[in-house]
């Protein structure tokens, strides 16, 4: 980012949260003898300090404010509120960075997640309950915002660095979680599904592609320590969806680079391992599958069949999209009978900013279904079509490494980890919870593999092809044309 841009930047967002400090001030002075809000306005300064260096610090901070708010750490309540302080200043910053770079594009992506937000707004118009609704809608179009501008800029020009990047807190996550989880008995990610969602959706295919591109011996048997850890943890969340995802993530990426001999040696050391158990103690081992299964498999309703835990919520919301067939229920708001009426926004920096007393949610088991009970029949159309382009930049990504069996291209660990979102989101309901950070960092993705798709292959070859520059450093990945 450019000097005159950064100062811009600053300037606009600088002065505009001033007028807010003041207006706030001034309509609540008791307020700011309270630490909360006073933690939230140290924290929007640190925010507005970070925009110096934007393209670079700018997203870490995000992500570390959504995992402090979504963890069961010491003050993640103040997180609830400063994630959506910094979403905020990251979109609007970040739109005013890129629109004056002469080189800003847009496409055909970038115009559905925009009428993503058409619909939503027009689905939470008529909601039952509009001013949460809208409230949803809002951290929708900051994340789409930020997805096509500020974002591209944290990952424009320095693509083998971000993946080195990002493979490395991906081994920090995984030695920390272990420490904590079977260590310390220390459930940081709260429910055991949040710990299956991001050791499944992306630890464990990140660390597998990063062991395949690994650039010498002691990295190698770094990352596979930090994989293995992931899969026992990713076990001990005991999280059906995740262990798809990952399990499809990780199948798909050892066939699209004809590795199909690495996947059945896998196989094939998980059932020696299992048929070792089963000859030393066979009493044993029979009570072990048999309380696993029933587990994993069942979640403890095996009279209900394996999708037992989910026909409930699956049918519930069939049944509201009946009764709202056309926009839905409103954006992020589910039909509550009673409860879904219309209550007064507050705000409370414990409670994440501005909220709504009554809860306006509830289970779904499956994102789609989810997506289709907010926005009816008509509004699920856009997002149906971002699903669709996004199962196509990932399909193309496949073809590529099918052709090439180049493990070495910056956009591979993004498109997995799509692949393994898509599959996740089948059975968990994330995909529009804007403060989930596997929410944000799942669209952001989406955004940054839009921007590095390689150029078709017109015929299966083995070496890597000429029409992609390699970037001159040990990493050896290949990074898009400019």
């Amino acid at each position: 980012m450019n000097a005159g841009s950064s100062r811009i930047a600053v300037s606009v967002v600088a002065g505009l949260g001033f007028l807010a400090v003041l207006v706030f001030a001034y309509v609540q002075p008791r307020s700011f003898s309270d630490f909360r809000y006073l933690g939230a306005l140290l924290g929007l300064q640190v925010i507005l300090v970070c925009l110096w260096y934007y393209d670079v610090i700018f997203f870490p901070l995000l992500m570390v404010l959504f995992l402090w708010a979504g963890m069961d750490v010491p003050f993640s309540t103040l997180g609830r509120t400063a994630r959506w302080l910094a979403l905020a200043v990251a979109a609007f910053a970040g739109f005013v960075i890129w629109m004056r770079d002469r080189r800003h594009t847009f496409g055909l992506f970038h115009l559905v997640a925009l009428s993503c937000v058409v619909t939503a707004l027009a689905s939470a118009i008529v909601s039952a309950d509009p001013n949460t609704s809208l409230l949803k809608v809002l951290s929708l179009f900051l994340l789409f915002l930020y997805g096509a501008t500020g974002a591209r800029l944290a990952i424009r020009g320095r693509e083998v660095e971000f993946a080195q990047n990002v493979l490395l807190v991906c081994e920090i996550i995984a030695y920390f979680s272990a420490m904590a989880y079977l260590g310390m008995g220390w459930h940081i990610f709260g429910n055991p599904n949040s710990l299956g969602a991001i050791m499944g959706v992306v630890v464990t295919p990140l660390l597998f592609w990063g062991v395949l591109v690994a650039r010498n011996p002691t990295q190698r048997y770094r990352r596979l320590v930090a994989l293995s850890l992931s899969g026992v943890l990713l076990y001990a969340a005991m999280s059906r969806a995740s262990l798809l995802a990952a399990a499809i993530a990780v199948a798909v990426l050892c066939v699209s680079l004809r590795r199909q001999r690495l996947l059945v040696v896998g196989i094939f050391v998980v059932a020696l391992l299992g048929a070792t158990a089963a000859v030393v103690d066979p009493e044993h081992f029979n009570r072990f599958a048999e309380t696993e299964t029933s587990t994993i498999l069942y979640k403890g309703k095996r009279e209900e069949g394996v999708l037992g835990s989910r026909r409930t919520p699956w049918q519930h919301a069939v049944e509201v999209i009946k009764e709202h067939p056309w926009l839905g229920s409103g954006f992020g708001t589910s039909y509550m009978g009673q409860f879904a009426q219309q209550r007064r926004t507050e705000f409370d920096p414990s409670s994440g900013g501005l909220y709504t007393k009554v809860g306006t949610n509830r289970e779904h088991g499956n994102s789609y279904l989810a997506l289709a009970e907010y926005m009816g029949l008509l509004g699920i159309i856009p997002f149906a079509i971002l699903v669709f382009l996004i199962a196509q930049m990932v399909f193309r990504i496949c073809v590529w490494m099918r052709r090439t069996s180049n493990p070495h291209h910056c956009a591979i660990p993004f498109a997995v980890v799509l692949l393994a979102g898509l599959v996740h989101a089948t059975f968990e309901d994330w995909l529009a919870a804007v403060g989930y950070y596997l929410c944000v960092f799942f669209w952001t993705s989406a955004f940054w593999l839009r921007d590095m798709l390689p150029a078709p292959v017109p015929a299966p070859i083995r070496a890597p092809s000429r029409l992609h520059t390699r970037v001159a450093c040990s990493y050896e990945t290949i990074a898009p044309n400019r």
